[in-house]
């Protein structure tokens, strides 16, 4: 904590973009690395803790695993517009206003059916 205290602003504003970028791209990875070993440590206490009174523990070790994408899965269409081919519906979600026209007019949903 001392040697923040020696970082005043002034030299922070001495140094360049580049040389600031990579004085917080060094305390980033300090961080970092600071926080992984404190996990470990909490971590190693935690099982030590548990074994000492007969009890398994399964913790995740490894840093955070990538985040999950949820792609949808894509559907075909089911229903193409009479006129229009680049007009269609899977079937799925709110019915388009082409379609919902089309049955009001009188026409079955079977007539579209791709």
């Amino acid at each position: 904590m001392s040697n923040i205290k020696n970082i005043s602003e002034k030299s922070l504003q001495d140094l360049s973009e580049i040389e600031l970028q990579s004085f917080i791209e060094n305390a980033e990875k300090a961080l970092k690395d600071k926080q992984a070993n404190k996990r470990k440590d909490v971590i190693a206490q935690i099982k030590e803790l548990a074994a000492s009174i007969g009890v398994g523990v399964d913790i995740l070790e490894n840093e955070k695993k990538a985040p999950r994408k949820n792609q949808g899965v894509k559907v075909a269409p089911k229903y193409r517009h009479p006129n229009n081919n680049d007009k269609t519906w899977t079937g799925r979600g709110v019915m388009p206003k082409w379609l919902r026209e089309l049955l009001d007019a009188g026409h079955e949903r079977s007539e579209f059916e791709i």
